[in-house]
């Protein structure tokens, strides 16, 4: 079902059950290499399926029921899964599987129990495209991804890492995607390989360029695609004269039953707002229970502290247990001093969940436009948060490794206790003065009403 056109190449269209695939024609030679993809995954839903798939096999899966392709392969499989299977509300997600051309994969599970390495990742409709770049060196294979919030090509995050992975050593390198209840539009942008050779090495010299007559071959292959996608609007544009010009209206027809999976280009932004506030508000979460664990430490390391104040009170006499006495109050009022400050950095946190609940519940259409406003009470918080936490760790320093302050010099003074005097004099005697002014200036006023 895959649609190839000058610009890109349709994996997939959105509609049901629906695979496709494209594969290299000759196998990689390439002890290490890395590979470049760029596409996009759009639909209308809130949820797509079933998703797309990037491969490195010892042979070529044309077709099959894993993401378009065949099963049972030998290789390695980078699985972009956008339905959630199993109801663990881990989807769309990132997923590497590997295979010895023996084993069947688990649908069912999302293959959660093959994969080797996974990490969750929304790339369904985003505003620019979705980079990935899969690196294959010295037997550990990396996936980075560019999540489609930016222009930047170069704005990769890290995803996967698999170590001591063993993969042929020539294979084909392919791309397949497929649909189900649901159904996106999956389209690759382009696909970029590349020979990687170790630091000191030699690089080998590229092959000699394609034969003529295997261009000639491939530019026919390609203009008979062109010629039948043409004949194809062209069939459509006369069974459907209503439609003509707007043919992505057809798609729709498909889901006129299920509206309630219907979003619009709004819902989507909000839903991605909301989606980056849950992920703040997780974050937040998890330094709050840092924050508590602190907290109860040092509450109990105050009670031991106490209690040896006690014991030695009781058995120590004399100057000395005096002086132990004394040291072992100054800490105890230190870690009172650790344990407030780490209630006030509570309370701010509490705030600031606050004000994510009420960004993430908004009364009316307003609440898009406070997003900003929320966003910027939001970072104030952490940056508060930030600066406690910094000091509450220079307080728990050990004292051997605390920087001591020299201590200020006495402040000299300028002004003598005479000077004082008589500047507060001359000052009373101004004062006074200009009130007597003032009331002379009024009393004159009033003499012409």
């Amino acid at each position: 079902d895959a649609i190839p056109s000058a610009d890109q190449i349709r994996i997939t269209t959105s509609l049901k059950s629906q695979r496709g695939s494209v594969w290299t024609k000759n196998k990689s030679i390439f002890e290490f290499w890395e590979v470049e993809v760029t596409f996009r995954v759009t639909g209308r839903g809130r949820i797509g399926a079933d998703g797309l798939a990037i491969w490195f096999t010892e042979e070529q899966g044309l077709e099959g029921p894993v993401f378009g392709a065949a099963d049972k392969w030998n290789g390695v499989g980078i699985f972009f899964d956008s339905f959630d299977n199993d109801g663990k509300k881990n989807n769309p997600g990132v997923i590497v599987v590997g295979n010895n051309g023996k084993l069947l994969y688990d649908h069912q599970n999302d293959g959660s129990t093959q994969a080797l390495a996974s990490c969750q990742r929304d790339f369904r409709n985003k505003p620019y495209p979705v980079r990935v770049k899969i690196i294959y060196y010295q037997k550990t294979l990396t996936v980075l991804i560019n999540n489609g919030f930016t222009p930047d090509k170069d704005d990769y995050e890290f995803c996967a890492k698999v170590e001591d992975m063993v993969l042929p050593p020539q294979g084909y390198f392919g791309v397949s995607a497929a649909t189900g209840g649901l159904a996106d539009d999956h389209d690759v942008l382009s696909f970029l390989t590349f020979q990687l050779t170790e630091p000191g090495k030699e690089v080998p010299t590229p092959d000699a360029e394609i034969p003529q007559k295997d261009k000639e071959k491939y530019q026919e292959e390609f203009e008979h695609f062109q010629q039948e996608l043409d004949k194809k609007k062209e069939e459509f544009q006369k069974e459907h004269p209503d439609v003509q010009g707007q043919p992505g209206k057809t798609t729709c027809a498909f889901f006129l039953s299920a509206d309630d999976i219907f979003e619009t280009v709004s819902d989507r932004e909000l839903r991605q707002i909301f989606e980056g506030q849950n992920r703040i508000h997780l974050e937040i979460k998890q330094l709050n229970r840092q924050l508590d664990m602190i907290l109860d430490e040092q509450r109990r390391y105050v009670s031991a502290v106490t209690d040896e104040i006690a014991k030695r009170g009781a058995g120590v006499p004399g100057q000395q247990g005096q002086g132990s006495q004394q040291e072992i109050e100054t800490v105890v009022k230190n870690q009172e001093e650790v344990i407030r400050q780490v209630n006030e950095m509570r309370n701010s946190m509490a705030d600031t969940l606050r004000l994510i609940s009420g960004a993430q519940h908004p009364g009316s259409a307003a609440g898009v436009y406070e997003t900003t406003q929320h966003f910027n009470d939001i970072k104030e918080h952490l940056h508060v948060v930030k600066r406690d936490i910094e000091h509450l760790v220079q307080r728990n320093m050990p004292s051997s490794e605390k920087s001591k302050c020299p201590d200020l010099p006495p402040f000299p003074s300028c002004l003598s206790t005479m000077h004082f005097f008589v500047f507060v004099a001359v000052q009373t005697v101004l004062f006074i003065g200009y009130i007597m002014y003032r009331s002379q200036q009024e009393a004159a006023a009033k003499k012409f009403f």
